[in-house]
């Protein structure tokens, strides 16, 4: 696995005659881990949906590692990058197992069977976000954390030089949010990854892209990029925001307004 970059120039998308973003420019070098942040409706998922070819940019290229994703072969694509989305997938009548396995089948002919190595690599990653003993549980009878962690090992199945993800802590628990996020952190993989908890982005993502009404109001390390002033435009909200005693990353301390919210 050979980790890519990722740039996007110029995009916007569109759904009719509804602009979700405009003229976004974002660049992932390889290996890093990049997040985007920002308030719901401000154009994170749509953005990660155009880099996995799912809405094709209205204007502007996506690259990886200079090629344009919208013009490679679909199984070239689907080789390179790998996504995990917010829907989770709960119809899927296989085992944990199988689910994880289908991770291998942009590697293979058809009908090809899986080899000792697939079954080395579904395991490594069953172990990587703590699922191993879900192995031969029924998928679609599993809680939304289990299932949510069955997708990322999917993904890390697949060993993809980038690595797309659309809230992946949603549903988790504490332990499993560090657990999943840090083993992000050491994927040969650049990780494009919307979040929601500004705390786990600040620790976890070496830039941050802060999306605002469809356009990037901020880039840059998460110690410049998360400020009380820009919270305060972005969010609505009032907060204070520290640097922590133990890890050096920034920590945002959300204040209530007037009214207690």
């Amino acid at each position: 696995m050979t980790a890519s970059e990722l740039t996007l120039d110029g995009v916007t998308l569109s759904a009719g005659a509804h602009r979700l973003v405009a003229d976004v420019s974002l660049r992932a070098r390889p290996g890093e881990v990049v997040g985007l942040v920002g308030p719901n409706g401000s154009g994170k998922s749509s953005l990660l949906r155009a880099v996995y070819r799912v809405l094709r940019p209205e204007t502007g290229r996506i690259l990886a590692d200079g090629r344009d994703v919208w013009s490679l072969p679909v199984r070239q694509v689907a080789r390179a990058v790998a996504a995990v989305v917010q829907e989770s997938g709960a119809d899927l009548d296989l085992t944990v197992r199988e689910v994880v396995a289908m991770g291998r089948t942009p590697h293979k002919r058809l009908l090809d069977g899986d080899t000792p190595a697939d079954a080395g690599l579904i395991e490594s990653a069953l172990v990587a976000v703590d699922a191993a003993g879900l192995a031969d549980r029924p998928f679609d009878r599993l809680s939304g954390g289990e299932r949510q962690r069955v997708l990322i090992a999917r993904a890390l199945a697949q060993q993809p030089s980038l690595l797309v993800l659309d809230e992946p802590t949603n549903h988790l628990d504490i332990r499993h949010q560090l657990e999943v996020l840090g083993t992000l952190r050491r994927l040969p993989a650049t990780v494009l990854v919307a979040l929601h908890d500004l705390n786990l982005a600040a620790y976890y993502c070496d830039r941050l892209y802060v999306l605002h009404a469809g356009e990037v109001t901020a880039s840059g390390p998460p110690s410049e990029v998360l400020t009380p002033r820009l919270l305060a435009e972005v969010y609505g909200v009032s907060s204070e925001v520290t640097v922590h005693p133990r890890t050096g990353a920034p920590h945002v301390t959300f204040l209530p307004g007037p009214d207690g919210t």
